[in-house]
């Protein structure tokens, strides 16, 4: 019986390995995110160095304020009611809200807080004025509400408020486009000196990769200032704290003039490792002198803790002690400190001076890698 010889048949293609697949996506999926970073990074990333170059010139604001205006240097901190009286009785006409009690590391003067915007600073001896400041007339406050709300108001606010968060996302696409293979990261890291296309991504990558935990602690802080509701809301919800104290209301039979040398000293006893740092004339009618203190323990260089006594200082009314806060309490009042460099002493303050003009040098590199590939095509 004779066979008949079969036909070769051609096999069907195969299907994709879902392997194949996956990488199919990886690619799609990075291509995408390296098209963002780069035009979101020259865009939105434009402000973020304006904003870090801003902040890292506010890290050094007393220095400089004291360098500028020497007439504030090299006074004796002290805090003497008298003085404070007297400040009070000549420029809460003017507008005074509060003054800042002198300091003995940062300025050695009163600094009055004005409802317009104005500072002013008087002798600690004397009460005479030494400065008046204000953003019309002053670099320093023009950099200082640039930083905080782009010159805008409430609206700039909110619109520094959604760079911060593209900031994120800068910084943690950036980190997903550079992510090595394994046994990589040593070459992954390193800094080429040339060619120039080679120089520039690998200076832009490895400089933002080393520095990415301070960079990213600064942007976080600093978007946690602007949303500082919803930030305690959640540490506080997963740490555990309580809303910050009201002060105590006390309404006054007459009118009683305030005996500061008195309300300072009794004050100062309230909280005995505290430092009173801020205070205000209370509001007509009421018999209650709020201030700010930091006590021994505090991040905050105002400090949280709040100790408020009676306009004749016979009694304290009510003390706060921000050290025996719950931890989710605690962490929400680190995030000004850890954002402005004042916790950990001088390394940790010129870290973030440093994590300030990242942000820029990312800028100018990415741009100058994107110019210099895009000539080569």
């Amino acid at each position: 019986m004779q066979t008949r010889a079969s036909l070769p048949v051609t096999p069907a293609s195969p299907a994709p390995a879902p392997a194949a697949k996956a990488v199919a996506v990886r690619h799609r999926l990075r291509a995408m995110l390296s098209w963002l970073h780069l035009w979101v990074g020259l865009l939105a990333g434009t402000v973020f160095a304006l904003v870090g170059l801003s902040g890292s010139v506010l890290v050094l604001h007393d220095d400089m304020l004291q360098w500028q205006h020497p007439q504030l240097a090299g006074h004796e901190p002290r805090a003497d009611g008298a003085v404070l009286a007297r400040i009070f009785d000549q420029w809460s006409p003017e507008g005074l809200g509060s003054v800042h009690l002198p300091e003995p590391d940062g300025v050695p003067t009163w600094q009055g807080y004005f409802g317009d915007g104005r500072r002013g600073y008087f002798d600690p001896a004397t009460g005479d004025l030494l400065l008046m400041r204000s953003t019309d007339d002053d670099w320093l406050l023009w950099l200082h509400d640039f930083h905080i709300e782009l010159l805008g108001g409430a609206l700039g606010k909110e619109l520094l408020g959604i760079v911060g968060w593209i900031a994120v996302g800068l910084l943690l696409t950036g980190l997903y486009l550079w992510w090595p293979k394994a046994g990589r990261l040593l070459a992954q890291l390193r800094m080429h000196r040339g060619p120039p296309v080679r120089r520039w991504l690998t200076w832009h990558r490895s400089s933002g990769v080393l520095l990415l935990p301070l960079l990213l602690l600064a942007t976080l802080t600093g978007v946690g200032m602007i949303y500082h509701a919803g930030f305690r809301a959640v540490l506080t919800g997963a740490f555990g704290g309580d809303a910050m104290p009201t002060p105590p209301e006390l309404a006054l039979d007459a009118d009683r003039p305030i005996d500061w040398s008195r309300v300072l000293a009794l004050a100062g006893t309230a909280l005995p490792d505290a430092r009173l740092t801020r205070t205000g004339a209370p509001e007509p009618g009421s018999d209650v002198v709020s201030f700010r203190a930091r006590n021994a323990g505090e991040w905050h260089p105002n400090g949280r803790s709040l100790v408020h006594v009676n306009r004749a200082g016979t009694r304290v009314l009510a003390v706060h002690d921000a050290t025996g806060q719950r931890p989710g309490a605690r962490m929400t009042e680190a995030i000004y400190p850890l954002h402005i460099g004042s916790v950990g002493g001088p390394a940790y303050r010129w870290a973030t001076v440093a994590a300030g003009l990242l942000p820029a040098f990312l800028l100018v590199t990415g741009f100058l890698f994107w110019r210099r590939r895009r000539g080569k095509r």
